[in-house]
């Protein structure tokens, strides 16, 4: 029987890139399956866990490699986040009171691990909305229903900064807080609208009242002032002046003398009877 040398060479180079071959897809099936990498995209961390347990180092953004199976990463958002809340409390004067608040928060990125190891990812059921509600209570109690209203930044600065302390200890920093709304029963509402009513009307009664003052100084005013001028004119008064004026009234009635003699000239006087007659027959 003849042997190809040849030909068993030929043969063992096909099995040896075959072979090859086979390893390499294993190899890219395995990179695939075991997914060596991890990707941490933006505004999130990545915490390490080694067998379940959470490891000191916090993975930032971008591509990290980890060890198949011993290591698993999981994904913490980091970003600026909003919770809205509602609140029934009551006011230092028993007030009944509602509130309806919005706070910004955010999990500190370099202490993400701890967050994951003490809260879990529902931090928000279990320490943001519990720590609101507890603050607006709080916070509600010190003021009065009106004190609520008319020192509403105030009464937001102070709600602000105790959760901000509260919220700290477990690794959550607040951004913002704002209180949306405030609202009463509807007895004290009225109340309320009664008491500016009356606020109202009694302003307007005090600015009546002090328009009515200056128009009576006013009155007052001028007829003093007129007073005053009958006085002066009185002083000036002369008995040369009495003559003139007399003496200005005669030319005045001279001028609108229409040539007929009256025939009584006035009480005590003689009367100048049949003078127009006798005129008549010359």
């Amino acid at each position: 029987m003849d042997n190809d040398p040849m030909g068993d060479i030929k043969n063992v180079l096909k099995k040896g890139r075959w072979r090859n071959l086979i390893i390499i897809a294993a190899l890219v099936v395995s990179l695939f399956a075991f997914r060596p990498w991890v990707q941490i995209g933006a505004g999130e961390r990545g915490v390490v866990q080694n067998f379940g347990a959470v490891q000191d180092k916090v993975l930032n953004e971008g591509i990290h490699f980890k060890i198949p199976i011993v290591q698993t990463v999981i994904l913490m958002d980091v970003k600026i986040q909003k919770a809205m809340t509602d609140a029934a409390s009551s006011s230092s004067d028993l007030q009944d009171v509602d509130l309806s608040v919005a706070l910004n928060y955010h999990i500190i990125p370099d202490k993400a691990n701890l967050v994951y190891q003490t809260i879990g990812v529902e931090f928000k059921e279990r320490i943001i909305d519990p720590a609101i509600q507890e603050v607006m209570k709080a916070v509600s109690a010190r003021y009065t229903a009106e004190e609520l209203i008319t020192k509403r930044p105030a009464v937001s600065t102070e709600m602000q900064q105790a959760l901000t302390s509260r919220l700290l200890a477990s690794n959550i920093s607040v951004d913002a807080f704002s209180i949306i709304s405030f609202s009463f029963s509807q007895t004290f509402t009225d109340a309320i609208e009664a008491k500016q009513t009356a606020e109202q009307n009694a302003l307007k009664a005090k600015r009546d009242l002090d328009r009515i003052k200056v128009e009576a100084e006013q009155t007052i005013a001028a007829a003093t002032a007129e007073a005053e001028a009958l006085r002066l004119q009185k002083m000036n008064i002369s008995p040369d002046l009495i003559e003139l004026r007399k003496i200005e009234a005669n030319l005045k009635a001279i001028e609108k003398w229409n040539g007929i003699l009256p025939e009584v000239t006035g009480a005590g006087a003689i009367p100048f009877i049949g003078v127009g007659d006798a005129i008549k027959n010359k």
